[in-house]
């Protein structure tokens, strides 16, 4: 427990400092020319960034377990998105299965994605040399009298297959160990981190391996009964996405502060900040007073000594049963950011987040309750 908390407060600290240096980075490339030098540079300073902002959570996900953001899902595209990204410029040739009608899933698909990533680099990492691997995802019913350690019901089964050497019989039980590693340059978290990814999602990750013939992972998850989550019209690829409107942020970080500012500004919306709570409710009801209320509020989750996101939503909603709020926190696994509707919020950003997808948040919340 003390081990988590910890990592918690670290990765909060260490995301704030994300935030501000990938906003920087975001204003850095508005102001370059495309065909600057730096411009390419700064694209690989960002790339690094989330790398480790990607080892935070890694960190985070085996001390405390961070809590899955869900919605119902078919996987089959971030099934074949993941094995195409991972082994794009590899000597590895892989084969995709997948049927037809993959059952949905309740599924953080940024978990999933981390956990289908950390098992194809494992099969690449176990055939340097090239050689082939699988990546085969089914439906499948478990009963009670399957050897496999869940409740009976309905699942999908994702098995990721490679003809590497196999795993020893003395190395097999510590393979979910968290910082155990038979490779060179691993950290030994990859895999740790997927085991305790898939437990949080209610499935189960197991392997088989055969000395000189391979291995296979095989990662079990919980049908959903639920529809599909609807997409917005927004995708990944539209880039910045400028709008109009008064925007309050509230974060108790200067830093974040200036950067936030500078960022919306630049995206077109007129900016109002608070440090904390009590002087965001103060500049909300002074702006509806005046007749100029604001669009959204942006807010920090946690405010150290002061009133925060969860306390501030509540008094906001007094004021204004329309209030519409984006909650963001550097702490990636804190359970409001999984459930942000019940809370009041009408969306969330953590951070760090680049300026795409501040943009994508705000236009979503503006357009969706207009």
């Amino acid at each position: 427990e003390s081990a988590g908390l910890m990592a918690g407060g670290i990765a909060h600290d260490f995301n704030n400092l994300l935030t501000a240096i990938l906003g920087n980075i975001s204003l850095a490339k508005i102001y370059a020319a495309p065909s600057d030098k730096i411009t390419a540079r700064l694209a690989d300073t960002e790339k690094a960034i989330l790398r480790a902002q990607a080892l935070t959570q890694q960190l985070l996900t085996f001390a405390k377990g961070g809590v899955p953001i869900t919605k119902s899902v078919d996987l089959s595209e971030t099934i074949r998105e993941s094995t195409e990204f991972v082994l794009r410029g590899t000597n590895l040739k892989c084969e995709c299965d997948i049927p037809q009608k993959l059952w949905p899933v309740e599924a953080d698909t940024g978990q999933i994605n981390q956990v289908l990533h950390n098992l194809i680099i494992n099969a690449y990492q176990v055939m340097p040399d090239g050689g082939e691997c699988r990546v085969e995802a089914k439906n499948v019913a478990i009963d009670k009298a399957d050897s496999i350690p869940l409740p009976a019901g309905k699942y999908i089964q994702i098995s990721v297959h490679d003809k590497g050497p196999g795993i020893t019989k003395e190395h097999l039980p510590r393979i979910f160990d968290p910082f155990f590693t038979t490779k060179a340059k691993g950290s030994g978290l990859g895999l740790s981190t997927s085991y305790a990814i898939i437990r949080k999602h209610g499935g189960l990750l197991t392997v088989d391996t055969e000395m000189g013939t391979g291995s296979s992972f095989h990662v079990y998850l919980p049908a959903s009964a639920k529809p599909l989550a609807t997409e917005t019209d927004i995708k990944e690829g539209d880039g910045v996405i400028k709008g109009e409107g008064r925007v309050l942020l509230m974060d108790d970080e200067e830093f974040i502060r200036e950067i936030a500012d500078e960022l919306l500004s630049h995206l077109g919306y007129e900016v109002d900040l608070a440090v904390e709570g009590k002087e965001a409710i103060d500049l909300y009801k002074k702006a509806m007073d005046g007749g100029k209320p604001y669009d959204v509020v942006i807010m920090d989750l946690t405010i150290p000594g002061g009133m925060g996101g969860k306390e501030a939503i509540v008094e906001l909603k007094k004021i204004d049963s329309n209030v519409k709020a984006i909650v963001s926190s550097g702490y990636a696994n804190d359970p409001i950011l999984a459930d942000y509707k019940k809370y009041g919020f009408i969306g969330m950003v953590p951070k760090p987040y680049k300026i795409e997808e501040l943009s994508k948040a705000l236009y979503a919340s503006i357009d969706r309750t207009s």
